[in-house]
């Protein structure tokens, strides 16, 4: 007799679902070890892998969510606590700090990904690694942060543009 489960088809992950759950171990690694140097761990993580085909390798795309995450860590926990409710960043599990900082660095600096997708990805990540609450807690928080989406983006698009074309005459 089979599970009605067992006949449910399974979603195939994406390559970046994969990237961002393994951002997510890695930034919880790094916060459980007390470890500052997440290029260091990404670089001891890329060397392991490496070495043995039983590990997963880091992709591109989750040294770019760990690094960015490690630049503006202090911004996103900022912007992370401003926007809970009944909560601290400090008093969530460290797996959905973990989810949040990934999701927040998304809704602001990776303009190809849609902001209902990084949403989306952060509910799945907290199903798959957190609490039975997390799933619609951090829906929340992020569908409250996710209206600052483009704005964020507009003034990073507006500066970096005001950079690339030099100073402005006098």
């Amino acid at each position: 007799m089979t599970n009605q489960d067992d006949r449910a088809p399974r979603k195939k992950l994406g390559a970046r679902h994969k990237a961002r759950r393994r951002a997510v171990d890695l930034l919880f690694e790094a916060e459980a070890r007390g470890v500052t140097d997440l290029p260091g761990l990404i670089a001891e993580r890329t060397e392991l892998a490496a070495g043995d085909e039983s590990m997963p390798p880091v992709s591109g795309y989750t040294e770019t969510l760990v690094t960015g995450v490690g630049v503006d860590r202090t911004q996103l926990d900022s912007v992370i606590g401003s926007h809970l409710q009944q909560w601290t960043l400090q008093r969530l599990p460290a797996v959905d700090r973990a989810i949040l900082r990934v999701a927040v660095w998304e809704l602001f600096n990776a303009a190809d990904v849609p902001p209902a997708v990084a949403v989306d990805e952060a509910v799945e990540l907290a199903k798959e690694l957190s609490t039975d609450e997390s799933p619609s807690y951090i829906n929340g928080v992020l569908g409250r942060i996710a209206t600052l989406a483009p704005q964020v983006r507009a003034a990073a698009a507006a500066t970096s543009q005001r950079a690339a074309s030099g100073p402005e005459p006098a």
